[in-house]
């Protein structure tokens, strides 16, 4: 599998990378679909502290211990559980996060963490006292490089501008095309790279579309505009392949995205997506006619 450089850093990421939130906690049945992964040539392998009450991260350190040097493990911090375990209050304070990022490593079993990403944030957070936190995390040896996990224009003009991070992961298909007005330029022009989420879009973009339909539509489609605009995608893009390449080859068109982060609950989910990752590339034409029949959209309430 092709890899990307992941902005200004030295890290090499596979075009597909292993979303872990979905891969459960039942050890054994993770184990296969990381092994999955790891057989299909994927290097890149996001947790975060928040799932599964930190189980995920413990699965994941265990299942890649022995090819540790080999894989680049992403992890996220800012929310904090609340004492009792039942839910979760938002705190990107420096004192958290460097006393969080001891707790993942531990989880993780492993001396340092590749990507450690502020699990969301608001233009009112202290940004500058979150940067400094994870400028000192990687001065320390604790982490190699920082991003944030963000689709806020405003929060991610700020890093642009003040900070060394290297990636923002954000959603980002056919069907939310709002990343491309004011976040993929800026965030290329930075040599700041993009790694998505969301790609296939709740299964809307696969070749099982019009079951994955609900009556409340999908962000500013509604249920009658996907079922026009989702068969006509099939028609003139996806004849003669599935829709889930066209999607992830979507993705993978821009050139401010290094890796598509997609979740798996089997092996066969991994080998499809990666299959759809290595299949060809779209053309231009391809591009041209999928943005005509698909909208263009900004974002309204995340600012």
């Amino acid at each position: 599998m092709k890899k990307r450089k992941l902005g200004s850093s030295d890290l090499f990421v596979s075009e597909l990378g292993l979303g872990c939130m979905s891969i459960g906690t039942e050890e054994k049945a993770a184990r296969l679909i990381i092994e999955s992964a790891l057989a299909e040539g994927v290097n890149y392998f996001d947790t975060a502290d928040l799932y599964d009450f930190g189980e995920n991260e413990k699965i994941l350190g265990q299942a890649l211990k022995d090819v540790r040097e080999k894989v680049i493990i992403a992890s996220k911090v800012g929310n904090r559980r609340n004492n009792g375990q039942s839910g979760w209050s938002w705190d990107p304070s420096k004192t958290y996060i460097k006393e969080a990022v001891k707790n993942s490593l531990k989880r993780l079993g492993t001396d340092y963490i590749d990507l450690y990403q502020l699990h969301g944030g608001t233009i009112e957070d202290p940004i500058d006292e979150t940067i400094e936190a994870f400028e000192e995390l990687i001065e320390e040896g604790y982490i190699r490089y920082y991003g944030i996990s963000s689709i806020r224009p405003n929060v991610i003009r700020e890093y642009a501008k003040k900070s060394g991070i290297v990636s923002v992961m954000m959603q980002y298909s056919i069907l939310d095309r709002r990343p491309e007005e004011e976040a993929l330029p800026l965030l290329h022009d930075n040599g700041i790279s993009t790694v998505t989420r969301g790609s296939l879009a709740k299964g809307l973009l696969s070749d099982r579309m019009l079951e994955k339909i609900s009556e409340k539509g999908y962000l500013d489609y509604s249920r009658k505009e996907l079922s026009e605009t989702l068969p006509l995608l099939k028609e003139k893009v996806a004849a003669a392949r599935s829709l889930t390449e066209v999607a992830l080859q979507y993705n993978l068109a821009n050139p401010a995205v290094a890796s598509i982060v997609a979740g798996a609950s089997s092996p066969e989910q991994i080998r499809s997506n990666a299959d759809a990752v290595r299949s060809r590339s779209l053309t231009d034409e391809e591009i041209a006619v999928i943005q005509k029949l698909s909208k263009v959209a900004t974002y309204k309430e995340h600012r």
